[in-house]
């Protein structure tokens, strides 16, 4: 029989070549690549021979919705999708210190009737005890270890006569003897989570893996990772700020997309269930410059102020400074008002300030951010009764977005009078409109209707 030859792996992409290179081809980084140990197959296993034969069945079938398991935690269930499921892995990644381990001693600590095991692999018993104390969780009945061998983990869970819920902080820290490479490789990363997941499924208890993250605010390590485990959740927010957002991108077991809000404390992280007042608690009305928008985030309608600040430039080339929403869109909103609407904005500084911490990814934003622009630009507020939503197209239009009456409602629930959003779609006109108070809504179906409406002089382009 042939020797197997030895496979070189990228720890940045997983990445695999069969010889060694001081850069990655297929992810350009540097010093990344290492020898693993070649894969041997078992026993008189040839390739694809041999295998059993597997049964197929049709798509129909009746089968009810998986029983779910609360946290106590509000907004922690919402993101899982109502709860944990039974045999799930669920991944939380975040920036060191952003209140991981926080949130997770805390959901273990609250699941009543229900053993629970959180197992370290950062910090020594007594510090995860020094936490618990600060929290006033010292009395919850949960299960204790700091271990990284992944051979007596899985063994000591299996040995448990129950089990519900196990927690892995973190998945980095841990080791599989039978893999020649250091903790926190891609081999050792991918070879762990399938043990622990492997086992998770076996016995029926749902598993929390802790994940760190690079630089660029990616989950560290393989990205198979991702596509091994059954729920991905972000842990977000600015150290600045007192607010934490928790963020499904991957659920297999409810929506993506869907946000739990919390607040940092000294007694550790405390649900948001209105984040809308929170965010707006500290505004300021008729201020220049700042402007409430009406998102979505998931499944939930959220007020956000955004602030704008528009000073002379100092210097030969312009300063933008963005934080909570996308450069790249503040350039082309900025485009838009000075090639279609003849706001002079080249000349100028600009920062864009989303309050509160929290990051806008959707388009609807860009008539309230370029809302905000003309106010701090001609020195008049918007109205402090009125909130902003809608997309604006290279061209100057204004384009409908998803959910307007799930904005406007959230809106007039919190007390607006007024709303600057797009006309409506074709197919929605007959809708009849939601109750939402006494809110009115002003349709824009251009840019140039809102320059119109701060009185600044402009020149008048064709649309």
């Amino acid at each position: 029989m042939a020797k197997a030859k030895a496979v070189f792996v990228c720890q940045s992409c997983g990445a695999t070549t069969t010889r060694w290179q001081g850069k990655c081809d297929s992810c350009g980084e540097w010093n990344t690549i290492v020898e693993e140990a070649p894969r041997t197959l078992p026993k008189g296993a040839t390739g694809g021979k041999g295998g059993a034969k597997i049964n197929f069945v049709g798509l129909k079938g009746q089968m009810a919705a998986p029983p779910r398991r609360k946290t106590g935690i509000g907004e922690l269930d919402r993101v899982c999708g109502g709860g944990l499921v039974a045999g799930s892995a669920v991944l939380v990644g975040g920036d060191p210190g952003i209140g991981k381990s926080t949130l997770l001693l805390q959901a273990v600590a609250g699941l009543a009737n229900a053993a629970c095991a959180y197992i370290t692999g950062e910090e020594a018993v007594d510090q995860v005890r020094l936490r618990a104390a600060r929290l006033n969780l010292e009395n919850a009945p949960v299960h204790l270890a700091a271990a990284t061998n992944v051979r007596d983990i899985v063994a000591s869970l299996e040995n448990m006569p129950h089990l519900d819920v196990a927690v892995i902080d973190s998945i980095q820290t841990m080791y599989a003897d039978t893999v020649d490479s250091a903790p926190g490789t891609v081999t050792q990363v991918r070879t762990c989570a399938h043990e622990l997941i492997q086992v998770a499924k076996k016995r029926g208890f749902a598993l929390f893996l802790v994940g760190h993250v690079t630089k660029e605010g990616t989950l560290a390590g393989p990205r198979v990772l991702e596509h091994m485990v059954d729920t991905v959740l972000y842990f977000e927010g600015d150290r600045g700020h007192h607010f934490r957002i928790l963020r499904a991108v991957k659920n297999r077991f409810g929506p993506t997309d869907e946000i739990g809000v919390f607040e940092m404390t000294d007694m550790g992280l405390r649900e948001v269930p209105n984040p809308s007042a929170l965010f707006l608690a500290e505004r300021r009305g008729n201020v220049s410059g700042s402007c409430v928008f009406a998102g979505i985030e998931g499944t939930r309608p959220v007020l956000i102020e955004i602030q704008a600040l528009v000073a002379p430039s100092s210097f030969g080339q312009p300063r933008r400074a963005v934080v909570g929403w996308d450069m790249a869109r503040l350039n082309m909103i900025t485009a838009v008002l000075e090639a279609r609407c003849g706001v002079a904005l080249s000349g100028s500084d600009i920062y864009l300030n989303v309050a509160g911490g929290l990051r806008i990814q959707e388009p609807a934003a860009d008539l309230a951010v370029a809302a905000s622009l003309l106010s701090a630009l001609s020195g008049d507020p918007v109205p402090a009764e009125a909130v902003v939503f809608g997309e604006i197209g290279l061209s100057g239009e204004v384009r409908a977005v998803a959910q307007r009456d799930l904005r406007l409602k959230e809106a007039g629930k919190l007390g607006f009078k007024k709303a600057w959003a797009p006309k409506q779609s074709a197919g929605n006109e007959k809708r009849a409109k939601p109750a939402a108070g006494d809110l009115s809504v002003k349709e824009i179906g251009h840019v140039q209707d809102i320059v119109a409406m701060f009185g600044i002089d402009g020149v008048q382009r064709g649309h």
